[in-house]
């Protein structure tokens, strides 16, 4: 058999694979993958039925009771894997919203997502969700924290900087003390940004914040996590549905890459999911720290890496109050990148389908 002969049967084959089509009574889910800093972003277009509920936080509740197996299949093993991270597309909650959305996970959902953001803004414009001129554009996303307003910035028809202002963040615990079997004394900080963070100096525990060591980091976050989950009461102030703590942030001033860099962090969050982003919400937390330790003045701009490098711009525009905690106000800026167009299947006899989970 000839070369040609050879590559054109395996053309065939190609082609004899290509025509497959689910069959009628498999569900497909269709999704649209991008990243921002490297973290993942699955936006979920299609596949899911509609969700009864007036406001975005009725929503979820809805999704919780009625498709959360669903939320499994798409974040888990053999779709996803145990760092995927998604978000579902909804009717707006306020006449003058694009549109609303929920955050999905590998434990459940987030309240914020500030990588989920950025990445949605940017698809928003490529995607004709808003008609886009050089120059600021503005996208209003209903959140279950609220309303997020991000702003596109366009020159000759690209996107070149997508920013948005975060919700209040304030610190509720500092320079607080715990000892942990196998770690010792740890000394952190807990800060709400769209979610409470305790923030650890990687220093301190002497943790090396380098991707060769990610696994030391997950581990040594899940058991910080539970440690001060256990020993600390975690309140907001306005809503008992985000009185938990959702991660721990390890904060490195030395290991950065960018000599421009201000510092580095590296979050451990839900069940033991790595940021690869330096985390929205998080670098949220960080800046109502450092204003209030006295480190950082409003409208002073910070550049925060990940673990990967990639980088937020953040700073404090404002300052306010959330009941009794003095508060700030965030703006973060980053940018996204569409990496695949997915249609995922789920076949009813398989007893697989909803996903599973090996870390």
């Amino acid at each position: 058999m000839s070369v040609m002969q050879n590559n054109t049967l395996h053309q065939q084959a190609r082609n004899e694979f290509d025509r497959w089509q689910a069959p009628s009574d498999w569900l497909t889910i269709s999704t649209l993958d991008m990243h921002t800093g490297g973290e993942p972003l699955r936006i979920i277009t299609s596949g899911f039925g509609p969700l009864i509920g007036k406001t975005i936080l009725e929503k979820r509740q809805y999704f919780l009771e009625h498709y959360d197996e669903l939320r499994k299949a798409i974040i888990l093993e053999p779709r996803g894997h145990s760092d995927m991270y998604a978000a579902l597309i909804t009717e707006p909650e306020r006449t003058d919203s694009h549109f609303g959305v929920l955050f999905l996970h590998n434990e459940g959902y987030s309240t914020m997502c500030g990588h989920a953001i950025i990445a949605l803004s940017k698809a928003a414009v490529q995607c004709g969700i808003i008609t886009a001129t050089d120059g600021a554009n503005e996208l209003r996303i209903d959140t279950p924290a609220g309303l997020i307003i991000s702003t596109i910035m366009m020159n000759n028809d690209v996107v070149t900087d997508i920013s948005f202002v975060n919700i209040p963040s304030f610190v509720t615990h500092h320079q607080q003390k715990i000892t942990i079997d196998g770690i010792g004394e740890v000394i952190f900080d807990i800060a709400f940004g769209g979610a409470f963070y305790a923030y650890v100096d990687s220093e301190q525990i002497d943790l090396d914040l380098s991707v060769s060591n990610s696994a030391a980091i997950i581990n040594t976050g899940k058991i910080i996590k539970q440690a001060i989950s256990g020993e600390f009461v975690i309140q907001h102030p306005d809503s008992a549905d985000l009185s938990f703590l959702y991660g721990v942030i390890f904060v490195s001033h030395k290991q950065i890459i960018d000599k421009k860099s201000h510092s580095r962090n590296v979050c451990v969050f839900a069940d033991g999911e790595l940021d690869r982003s330096p985390t929205g919400t998080g670098v949220s937390g960080r800046v109502a720290i450092a204003h209030a330790n006295g480190e950082l003045a409003i409208d002073q701009p910070i550049i925060i890496e990940s673990i990967l490098g990639s980088s937020f711009n953040v700073k404090v525009i404002n300052t306010t109050k959330v009941a009794d905690y003095d508060a700030v106000i965030p703006q973060i800026s980053g940018m996204a990148y569409v990496v695949a167009k997915n249609e995922f299947h789920i076949d009813p006899s398989d007893p697989l389908r909803h996903g599973f989970l090996l870390r």
